[in-house]
């Protein structure tokens, strides 16, 4: 059974970092495209980084030079720094995984996603 399980979350002042993990287990992680979505309040989850399994990675606008997705094959686990932050980064933020897709920031490559973990970013 694939299960995703987000930590790292929590709350922190505007031009903080955090360091989300994301641990995979019940499939091979090297054989699918994983990557990162949020949720703020009364909008739809989106997505904004993701990561094929050669290390192509894409990031959409909103975070491009301060969010970086990286992996670790032999733990299984995805993560994301995020440095930088700002208030309209406050969100519930979810890995995805998905079919090997060359399409990294469109919602329907993924099919997965974990429960979440809260990011509160206060200016």
């Amino acid at each position: 059974q694939v299960q995703l399980l987000e930590t790292g979350g929590g709350s922190v002042q505007a031009g903080g970092s955090l360091r989300l993990s994301c641990a995979a287990s019940g499939y091979t992680f090297s054989t699918k495209t994983v990557g990162w979505f949020r949720q703020a309040p009364g909008q739809e989850r989106e997505v904004f980084a993701g990561s094929d399994s050669d290390g192509t990675t894409d990031y959409a606008e909103f975070v491009k030079g301060r969010f970086t997705i990286s992996k670790d094959y032999a733990k299984n686990a995805l993560y994301l720094q995020m440095t930088n932050l700002i208030p309209k980064d406050t969100a519930m933020y979810y890995c995805a995984q998905g079919p090997l897709s060359s399409s990294l920031l469109h919602r329907y490559t993924y099919d997965w996603w974990g429960q979440g973990t809260q990011v509160t970013v206060s200016s």
